[in-house]
């Protein structure tokens, strides 16, 4: 079977909700054998994501509450962009220097992913910052983290064991472990 045999089709759709940080749409779909069906779909604007690398080999997280799932999580300082057309490195900028005061002189797009995609649109763009200074950290004000520098190769360990888990933390470690490998 061909791609075009599995596509399906947007009919209409409607605004089920509309949000600060997400909206809601459901929407009518013609599917490959001629029926309709409903789709929810959960519109995202889209994030970025960095994974700060120092000169020492540490890597610099985040830890903060995520209330949807009622955890402590830690993560890769990221964020979401301020408008669809942001160019999603001038947010990973803003973000790394928000959550952590850490600015970097080099910058490598590691992947372009898609969080979850049978039912949201968010596309996060995943860098690995290296050559980094410290400056003042300035979170947005409903913003709470605390930060922390580990070793790198800790942290890949961590995702491999399951303690980082968060999805664009454990993949950005894991390529940028990949990239910073492929340096050497």
């Amino acid at each position: 079977m061909n791609d075009d045999e599995l596509r399906e089709h947007y009919i209409s759709g409607e605004t089920i909700f509309d949000g600060k940080v997400v909206h809601l749409e459901r929407w009518q779909v013609s599917l490959p054998n001629g029926q309709t069906a409903t789709r929810e779909v959960v519109k995202h604007i889209g994030a970025a994501a960095v994974v700060p690398v120092d000169d020492e080999g540490n890597i610099t997280l985040v830890r903060q509450h995520r209330v949807a799932i009622d955890e402590m999580t830690w993560e890769i300082p990221a964020g979401k962009l301020d408008a669809a057309d942001e160019d999603p490195l001038l947010c990973a900028r803003r973000e790394l220097e928000e959550e952590t005061g850490l600015n970097a002189d080099n910058w490598q797009l590691l992947s372009r992913v898609v969080t979850t995609p049978g039912f949201c649109t968010e596309r996060i763009s995943i860098y690995l910052a290296t050559g980094l200074s410290q400056h003042k950290a300035h979170t947005d004000p409903d913003e709470f983290v605390r930060v922390k520098k580990m070793p790198f190769a800790d942290a890949v360990q961590e995702v491999l064991q399951g303690k980082l888990y968060d999805q664009k933390t454990a993949l950005g470690i894991l390529l940028a472990k990949a990239a910073l490998e492929n340096k050497d």
